[in-house]
């Protein structure tokens, strides 16, 4: 015989399915389950910041390379696109980025060849690294995106292809921010030997001209590239989590390839593609660069660069150079993000 307790247990469980079903059939639904189908209804707003921006890169077909790149900012804004080098990546730029997007900017940061995302369309394409190759890109990146005039910025290689760009597209330029200065050369150039204390901070150069250099940059890609961090930007104390952030950029199965021939190129070790050696004829001539220019420069250095005053009367349109103080390294927009900001801004103001 049932109790007391399990009679109504059951009377009120069974009245409880009754209601539920009457205020389902009616349309009618209890304030929980109706406040449970409007959270199921929300949508998940998109992450848009930067930092997501750079973490979950666009991608466009330019010329030979899928180009994969980070976009912040307005997109009517002035075009700025940024230029990274070796080995660094994008995120190199994402501070300085979010200070520019916050001054009305468009900012483009590509994947240089070789890094990230950035992929060749074909897989017979010559892996080739030479100077007018890197430039060429960025020229088919604009083309892709339609823009026909942008600030460009860069340091290490991507201050080499800025300058190019510069140089031989001045057009396409509005403006140039160019870390350590002028940095076109050129294979007959690079002949020339240097004096001891400048050959040694090249060491890594003459390493990869061997085939132990080759396979050695194969074997410790992250450790080199670290060890490269360490001593391009002695007093900048970056943490694990910031070069692992970058280090993946090295994974692109191009990267080493990519890297051991711009460096053997510039030596004249391993020859460029018939097609550019027009372009190349011009760069060997050192040639001026006319669009307005702020170069700058960091105190602490560790990396070989030239002196600002050996290269300044290349710029002959309006011209501004910084030495930034503080202990700032080779890899200046990432531990100076403001400064390397403000001179963006700088270069646009004087190309007003």
């Amino acid at each position: 015989m049932k109790s007391i307790k399990e009679i109504l247990y059951g009377y009120f469980s069974k009245t409880a399915i009754i209601a539920l079903v009457v205020t389902m059939s009616l349309g009618i639904i209890a304030p929980s389950l109706q406040a449970q189908q409007t959270i199921q209804k929300q949508e998940i707003p998109s992450d848009t910041s930067v930092s997501s921006a750079f973490q979950h890169t666009k991608k466009i077909r330019a010329g030979l390379l899928d180009i994969g790149y980070a976009e912040v900012g307005p997109s009517t804004g002035k075009p700025v696109i940024l230029l990274h080098g070796w080995p660094y990546d994008i995120h190199s730029f994402e501070k300085s980025s979010e200070l520019l997007a916050s001054k009305g900017y468009r900012v483009l940061v590509p994947y240089l060849r070789g890094y990230g995302t950035t992929a060749f369309v074909s897989p017979k394409t010559v892996r080739n690294a030479q100077q007018s190759v890197v430039a060429l890109d960025i020229i088919a990146f604009m083309d892709a995106l339609k823009i026909d005039k942008a600030i460009i910025g860069g340091f290490d290689w991507g201050a080499r292809t800025a300058d190019i760009m510069a140089a031989l597209w001045p057009e396409r330029v509005s403006a140039l921010v160019a870390v350590s200065g002028y940095l076109i050369g050129s294979p007959k150039a690079n002949e020339n030997p240097l004096p001891p204390n400048a050959e040694l901070l090249w060491w890594y150069q003459y390493y990869f001209a061997t085939e132990r250099g080759y396979k050695g940059y194969k074997a410790n890609t992250g450790a080199f590239n670290k060890l490269i961090w360490k001593t391009a930007s002695p007093k900048w104390s970056f943490d694990e989590e910031t070069y692992q952030r970058s280090a993946k950029a090295f994974d692109n199965p191009d990267h080493v390839d990519i890297v051991i021939h711009n460096y053997r190129w510039r030596l004249g070790l391993t020859p460029g593609e018939k097609q550019y050696d027009e372009l190349e004829a011009k760069l060997a001539k050192s040639p001026d660069i006319t669009v307005p220019t702020v170069t700058l420069e960091g105190d602490a250095n560790g990396a070989a660069f030239p002196l600002p005053e050996n290269y300044a009367s290349k710029y002959k349109g309006k011209y501004v150079h910084h030495t930034l103080t503080g202990g700032i390294g080779h890899n200046l927009p990432q531990e100076a993000p403001r400064e390397f900001a403000d001179a963006i801004i700088e270069a646009d103001s004087l190309s007003r």
